[in-house]
């Protein structure tokens, strides 16, 4: 392989841990950022989580968090609640995102999967605590990302 083509492969590397986690979702995600991380259990996608460590060079933060954070991943089952409860859930995500802004990702099973759910249940919620659904995709074989951000100022 010539250095050219390794370059191109480890730029191509580098792009897949930072960028995305299903090749070309764009996570939004930085170094330096703090994700804090509701919902975890012994089902999540433990290599989409080192994704998320990796590009951002800092550890996963649990629930019991105190301070701001740049962002946050949710894993949401169907026997987690109901819409509402995830709607709460969204809306103590977003308090405790700096300056009310970030992203949010809500990770749901796959359909065909244990525990699915909708995606009009996950953007429901986010409606009713203030967020829009921007991107929904499937980032690991058995979850689906569903990306949200603050709305903006309706005209």
């Amino acid at each position: 392989m010539s250095v050219d083509n390794k370059a191109t492969a480890s730029s191509r590397s580098t792009q897949e841990r930072t960028g995305s986690a299903a090749g070309s979702v764009e996570l939004g995600l930085k170094t330096g950022q703090v994700i804090q991380e509701f919902g975890w259990d012994d089902d999540v996608e433990e290599s989409f989580r080192g994704r998320i460590e990796e590009a951002t060079g800092t550890t996963l933060v649990d629930e019991e968090y105190e301070d701001v954070c740049d962002g946050t991943l949710i894993w949401w089952r169907s026997d987690d609640g109901d819409e509402d409860d995830l709607a709460d859930l969204l809306v103590d995500a977003k308090a405790n995102l700096d300056d009310g802004s970030g992203i949010i990702w809500v990770m749901i099973p796959s359909m065909g999967t244990a525990g699915y759910v909708e995606h009009i249940v996950v953007e429901e919620a986010a409606q009713t605590a203030g967020l829009a659904a921007t991107t929904a995709a499937a980032l690991s074989r058995d979850w689906t990302g569903v990306r949200l951000t603050a709305r903006g100022p309706r005209r």
